[in-house]
């Protein structure tokens, strides 16, 4: 299980940076964690729900939770997702693959990342 030996959190990037003994380094965005959170609210206990509207999302804290996982905090009051070191590992390392499959799924729904934009339904 890679371990970060460095964990920063920048407030005014909206950033996550993990560093690990190899050297590797990542920058995980606020809004990318935030729609894979691995919270039920998000899993949705087997069925994902997908997030919209999470474009302008920051992170206001990172706590340890054990020696296992990162307990983050956004501004939208989500707080609840445990992002283990394995998770956060391979959200790291499979983070533009996952970003696009998360757009394609935006796209697939109709919906968007702006907080400002409703999909509206017409009924005929």
């Amino acid at each position: 299980m890679p371990v970060p030996t460095r964990i920063k959190l920048h407030k005014a990037s909206r950033t996550l940076e993990l560093g690990y003994a190899d050297g590797s380094s990542f920058s995980l965005p606020a809004e990318f964690l935030r729609v894979h959170s691995p919270s039920a609210e998000v899993r949705g206990h087997g069925r994902p729900v997908l997030q919209t509207g999470k474009q302008n999302v920051a992170l206001t804290g990172a706590e340890m939770a054990g020696n296992y996982a990162l307990k983050l905090s956004f501004d939208d009051g989500h707080d609840s997702g445990l992002y283990s070191w394995d998770y956060l590992y391979e959200l790291a390392t499979n983070q533009p693959t996952m970003w696009q499959n998360y757009l394609d799924r935006l796209a697939s729904a109709g919906e968007s990342r702006d907080p400002d934009v409703s999909r509206v339904r017409l009924i005929t």
